[in-house]
């Protein structure tokens, strides 16, 4: 017995684990000093191994523009694979640990981040208790560019927004629903196209999934939508519609206990149905370890057979 591999010498490997998480690291902040500061290395250290990555793969990953490095096409190409290898790197690694795999990596939008996944992280917790699950909460088009950046494995969103590099599968319905203070004007009685139209209304801001799709039900359905208050917060909303000023157009799931409570009121309009539809977002090139599949599943979620790494089957 020799010891030498069968391989030839340009077959061996010239990467390590070590360079492609600097890369990925660079990638996501923009900088050798960023992706140090994510990593706990130095920053010498940090640009060495990018260096040796460079020189390994023979090709520049980054066009270097003043301070920042900028993914260029190879990098681009780069970024999906290195990702999945650290991941599955962190897969093997937790087999041989009493510890459990890094925590599952999610993002959702408000509606779906603060009404529904709460429960179902509950008892995700409860049947996995060494399984954490780290929820970012944001808006649609933040949680498409989480998704989009590999900064998580899977994101939940209300939206119609979508994005080359990703997979949006469709998940479960939503209602939208118009809701007033009880003692609205509008409130007991149906109000009409007329009455909507010169109401004020208190909607989320630009890039909520839950202001696309009311910006394409109300201005299809009625003459103007007078805009008085743009907020960040669905609470925010029903606090101040709650105090009579002006409507909401929100998901059913936000304002259900309010309805029950009496606080807010739901409005008898002979709009049509406002339905939409919440879907899951997955990056196309990622492949997803086997915790974040179960949990997709747990969610009532359809997981992608081809985007799953083998221990996840």
């Amino acid at each position: 017995m020799t010891g030498k591999t069968d391989q030839s010498p340009a077959q061996r490997l010239r990467l390590n684990l070590r360079q492609l998480e600097v890369f990925v690291a660079t990638a996501r902040g923009g900088s050798t000093r960023a992706a140090a500061d994510r990593i706990a290395r130095s920053q010498s250290a940090a640009s060495s191994a990018l260096a040796d990555l460079e020189t390994s793969v023979g090709v520049l990953l980054f066009d270097r523009i003043g301070r920042r490095l900028v993914l260029n096409e190879n990098g681009r190409a780069l970024l999906p694979k290195a990702q999945a290898l650290l991941d599955q790197a962190g897969e093997v690694q937790a087999l041989f640990s009493a510890e459990h795999a890094a925590p599952l990596r999610v993002a959702a939008s408000f509606t779906i981040g603060e009404y529904l996944l709460p429960e179902r992280m509950s008892q995700w917790t409860a049947l996995h208790p060494q399984s954490q699950v780290r929820l970012h909460i944001a808006n649609t088009r933040d949680v498409i560019e989480a998704v989009a950046g590999f900064d998580v494995d899977v994101g939940f969103i209300e939206g119609p927004q979508t994005h080359p590099d990703l997979v949006v599968r469709a998940w479960r319905s939503d209602e939208l629903v118009i809701v007033a203070a009880p003692g609205h004007a509008l409130a007991g009685r149906v109000a009409t196209h007329k009455q909507l139209s010169q109401a004020t209304w208190v909607l989320r801001e630009h890039g909520s999934g839950t202001r696309q799709v009311t910006d394409a039900w109300l201005i299809q359905n009625l003459e103007q939508v007078n805009v008085g208050f743009e907020l960040g917060s669905t609470e925010a909303i029903k606090r101040v519609v709650a105090s009579g000023t002006g409507l909401a157009c929100l998901s059913r799931y936000t304002v259900a206990q309010a309805l029950e409570d009496g606080h807010l009121v739901e409005l008898r309009t002979r709009l049509p149905a406002g339905v939409r539809k919440l879907a899951t977002v997955m990056h196309r090139d990622k492949l997803l370890g086997g915790a974040t599949a179960d949990f997709l599943r747990h969610c009532g979620a359809t997981v992608p057979r081809m985007a799953t790494s083998a221990t996840a089957r």
